[in-house]
């Protein structure tokens, strides 16, 4: 039977200028990822390569190429859909930085970095109907800023999920 008077209340959202790293970090995503692509797109005509590095050009090198699907250039011609989930993504990212307890700085940050992402991208397929991509390396599919942020968050999760699991087995096995 559960006693009611032994249940937990909810900790209180975070103050506002603790919710506000997500928004910081998410900014400096957009403006970065933006400001790049802006770049390659006054610089390079569509699929024109340059090599910064001449030696390392099987490895490394800059082209300017479309992407109408998710990151990396997976699920081609969906930028709608994409678009739409964005939207969606980006509104539970919001709310959850809302509800979230204090004390949750990587958190924030990695959700920071997921929301710049996706932000980012959904400005291109806003603006150009499709996402320019550019960095290229190697065996790799093309991917831009906003790319790496969204996978730098996920990785970050991630690594953050692990840690908490840890650090409840060690709680659990210390109580037995």
């Amino acid at each position: 039977m559960h006693d009611l008077e032994t249940t937990e209340t909810p900790p209180p959202p975070a103050p506002r200028k603790e919710q506000l790293i997500l928004f910081v970090i998410a900014i400096i995503v957009i403006f970065l990822d933006q400001f790049s692509k802006k770049l390659i797109e006054q610089s390079l005509i569509l699929y024109e390569v340059w090599a910064p590095f001449p030696a390392l050009e099987p490895y490394f090198r800059i082209i300017h190429v479309t992407n109408t699907g998710a990151a990396f250039g997976l699920f081609p011609n969906v930028s709608l859909f994409f678009g739409l989930m964005a939207l969606l993504v980006s509104g539970f990212i919001i709310y959850y930085n809302h509800t979230l307890p204090a004390g949750n700085f990587w958190l924030r940050v990695a959700l920071g970095l997921t929301l710049g992402g996706a932000l980012g991208n959904l400005i291109d397929r806003f603006r150009l109907g499709h996402v320019t991509d550019f960095l290229d390396f190697g065996p790799w599919p093309v991917f831009n800023v906003a790319d790496m942020a969204v996978v730098s968050g996920a990785i970050l999760l991630g690594w953050l999920a692990l840690q908490e699991s840890r650090a409840e087995k060690r709680e659990v096995s210390s109580e037995q």
